[in-house]
């Protein structure tokens, strides 16, 4: 007869036992940090210039990169919904953007039943569509239900399109001329996705930049435009996020400003070297940091929430000693933005939020209601952001958040609104739509 081994015992082994297969779990998985591609030194690679139509909003938060037009602005009214230029039906979901480029505006796709990942070009004045261009087949990714297979808005230097989409656990960089014909189509470097693939790429000189914040290992790279030869690539930490970066004159220097893996950080646009990095405000963000002045602002939801103000003129880890000011508010997908020395939002559970950029005092907390993933708009004197159900808020440019028109088409409204050439155009689930302040015949 075998000799019962006690409870306590079979309790303690099974923990052993559960504790030594998970460090081998961990060791097995652990992922190796990218491959560094350091820039020549001294050697600026040769740009074709950025030559962009007058009119266009080439990439994700238009030509300033701060989702804000008050040059040449017209008069919507606003009194409720602006007329319907034209509209297409969508095939396929997308969370991107549009841009326009001159006579073109471009969206991405992803159609989950013929498993493409598409680029689409339509008409500006009559909405006709141009050419559409599949740019991968099959190898979907895993998403979050809130993100899609295109939600990276495209960016065009005025003679190409550059797209960004996931497959095959890899990140691909692909160049479309603007008549639809693929140039190039590179490997940036490897994505293991957790909810998916979200960030816009960025433009800077001769180089396309596009960040991977993943499982791991995760990476900041920046291709030539002309060829999609790497110049460079920088290591980040293994971790999730889905934010975009953005490039910004601040504190009297060029910097693509980074936020998630738990950081904030600037670096060198020219060799991707970092300048400065600061803890917080969380480990995941999905939006995009902005600055003003010596000042940048950055936001995220999981697990941390917060907001964060960082003096950008700092070197190494300025946590301690360049940190301006947090507040506890959670703005994890909408972007802010900053004017009039506010920084604004309306957060992801509908609550208007305003801040004071020097202090961080909040001037405004207001609920607006809803859930929101796209981002304010402001053009002019107005501020425009749609909710995830598609309803269209329309604000006055104060920090009050007064509302003074809101409208509802057709789809649900993750993708924020653009203005180009005196119109609004809107990507809803559904449609694109081309708005305008009077009623025109396309």
């Amino acid at each position: 007869m075998f000799e019962t081994i006690p409870s306590y015992r079979r309790i303690a082994m099974r923990t052993i036992f559960a504790l030594v297969l998970t460090f081998m779990l961990a060791v097995g998985c652990s992922q190796e940090p990218i491959e560094e591609i350091h820039a020549t030194q001294g050697a600026t690679p040769e740009a074709t210039p950025i030559e962009i139509p007058p009119g266009s909003w080439p990439w994700w938060r238009g030509e300033s990169r701060n989702n804000q037009v008050l040059d040449e602005t017209v008069d919507f009214q606003w009194s409720g919904q602006p007329h319907v230029v034209w509209s297409d039906k969508i095939q396929g979901l997308g969370h991107s953007s549009p841009i326009v480029v001159g006579d073109k505006v471009l969206i991405t796709t992803a159609d989950e039943k013929q498993e493409t990942k598409s680029l689409l070009c339509f008409d500006i004045a009559t909405g006709k569509p141009l050419w559409t261009k599949v740019i991968h087949q099959g190898a979907f990714q895993r998403t979050h239900n809130k993100n899609s297979q295109a939600s990276a808005t495209p960016a065009s230097d005025g003679k190409y399109v550059f797209t960004a989409f996931v497959v095959k656990d890899s990140l691909y960089v692909t160049a479309v001329d603007l008549n639809g014909q693929v140039v190039w189509q590179k490997e940036a470097g490897p994505f293991r996705s957790q909810h998916g693939y979200g960030s816009s790429p960025l433009i800077h000189e001769a180089n396309v930049i596009v960040l991977a914040d993943s499982d791991g290992p995760g990476f900041l790279a920046a291709l030539r435009r002309d060829t999609g030869e790497i110049s460079w690539r920088v290591a980040r930490a293994s971790s999730p996020s889905y934010g975009t970066p953005t490039l910004a004159n601040v504190a009297g220097k060029e910097q693509v400003l980074v936020g998630g893996t738990g950081i904030t950080a600037g670096y060198d646009p020219a060799t991707g070297e970092m300048f400065w990095e600061a803890n917080g405000p969380a480990n995941t963000t999905a939006n995009t940091p902005c600055a003003t002045g010596d000042l940048v602002f950055a936001s995220g939801g999981y697990p941390q929430t917060g907001v964060m103000a960082i003096r950008a003129d700092g070197s190494n880890n300025v946590t301690q000693t360049h940190e301006q000011w947090r507040a506890r508010e959670k703005i994890y997908v909408p972007t802010p933005i900053v004017f009039d020395g506010k920084l604004m939002a309306v957060s992801d559970d509908g609550i208007g939020l305003a801040y004071d950029i020097e202090s961080g005092e909040r001037v405004t907390r207001k609920r607006i209601g809803g859930n929101f993933s796209a981002s304010l708009t402001r053009y002019g004197n107005v501020m425009l952001v749609p909710d995830e159900q598609g309803k269209m808020y329309v604000f006055e440019a104060t920090p009050e958040f007064n509302e003074v028109a809101s409208f509802q088409l057709e789809g649900n409204g993750f993708a924020s609104p653009v203005f180009a050439q005196g119109k609004l155009f809107w990507r809803t689930s559904t449609h694109l739509y081309c708005l305008s302040p009077e009623k025109v015949s396309p």
